[in-house]
């Protein structure tokens, strides 16, 4: 794959680990958006995610650090530092270091996942992490899904933005997942930081079927770059989180979870595993998604189809505010728009537009 021309460090929540990987006094390393980090979990059950170096002597906290308590002490000299990052103990001296701080992130625990608010100037949270109960506002909850399912890929050369153009591109449904008819969006919502994708689409019956006879269908929310979150209606009570974090200036650590409803009345053995195996070609298909991605190379400005136009530039147009710059990262926009120039995607020219200009 071509190296992304799109900004590595967005802003936003991004997923670093699942709840389950860091246990009460665990301590984790991590790499991502290019830094060294440690994961760890207090005696009091809260996880904590900072920057890995000891600003004592520079020890990595993720070799030999320990858990102490509600605090996380070096393995090198014994400086104790608490979830915020501040020195709050130094062993052999009867003050701490005020002066000196680990620079560490919020961190939003929720759907057995913890999120990272990540921002290169270190501004607090705008927004909130979605979750995929909740942020749908039915009154559903885990207790109503069987447990989750989930896939992790690591360092796979691939943008977060990749994944949520996929949720506006329609015709990808056809083929690569093999639905019986291309789906139709319902709604395009790109006015916050959480933006919001419903679409009409079946997978059963064959291309005989019109679109206006299917009853089913997905709602999706973006949370920002890192978090997409989907609920189905009309088919199979699934729901779905992927995530997509980037780990340097080339790769991205992928994962994806999904649940599937229990039947009431229905919570038998043989429900459970007609469950399973749902939940697992859920997951099949997202693999298939992946394998693209993970080969793609980022086309800037793309050469859309007419009935593409709209959901493309609108994403593209929304993604823009989490990037750095304000502007995708895009280094050739970068260039252009300092002479001036507006740069617009090749859209297909229109039959009026073909009129004007002969």
């Amino acid at each position: 794959m071509a190296k992304p021309p799109l900004s590595m460090k967005p802003t936003g929540w991004f997923q670093v680990a699942w709840s389950a990987d860091i246990k009460p006094g665990d301590v984790r390393r991590m790499t991502y958006f290019d830094r060294e980090m440690v994961g760890w979990r207090t005696a009091s059950g809260e996880a904590v995610v900072m920057d890995a170096y000891c600003e004592h002597l520079g020890a990595h906290l993720g070799y030999g650090g320990h858990v102490e308590g509600e605090v996380i002490e070096c393995p090198f000299h014994g400086w104790q530092w608490n979830k915020d990052g501040r020195n709050v103990c130094i062993p052999y001296q009867d003050r701490p270091n005020r002066g000196r701080r680990i620079r560490s992130y919020p961190v939003a625990e929720r759907n057995e996942s913890i999120y990272i608010w990540h921002d290169v100037d270190g501004r607090e949270p705008y927004f909130d992490a979605p979750d995929v109960f909740a942020g749908f506002g039915d009154g559903s909850s885990a207790a109503d899904y069987y447990p989750p399912m989930t896939l992790h890929r690591e360092r796979l050369e691939l943008h977060p933005q990749y994944v949520l153009e996929n949720g506006v591109d329609f015709a990808h449904f056809k083929f690569v997942h093999k639905t019986p008819i291309v789906p139709v969006f319902t709604r395009h919502d790109f006015t916050g930081p959480w933006s919001y994708v419903d679409f009409t689409i079946t997978f059963e019956g064959d291309d005989t079927q019109s679109i206006e006879d299917v009853r089913s269908g997905v709602e999706a929310i973006n949370g920002g770059l890192g978090i997409a979150v989907t609920k189905s209606w009309g088919m199979v009570d699934n729901r779905t989180i992927s995530a997509i974090t980037p780990v340097d200036d080339r790769t991205s650590d992928v994962r994806f979870m999904v649940y599937i409803g229990r039947s009431p009345g229905r919570d038998d053995q043989r429900a459970e595993a007609k469950a399973a195996d749902f939940g697992a070609e859920v997951i099949r298909q997202f693999t298939q998604d992946v394998h693209i991605w993970s080969h793609q190379r980022y086309s800037d400005p793309p050469a859309l189809a007419t009935a593409e136009y709209e959901g493309f530039t609108a994403l593209r147009k929304w993604a823009a505010q989490f990037y750095p710059d304000g502007r995708g990262g895009n280094a050739a926009a970068h260039a252009r728009s300092e002479k001036d120039v507006d740069l617009e995607f090749s859209r297909p020219t229109t039959k009026s537009e073909k009129g004007r200009a002969e």
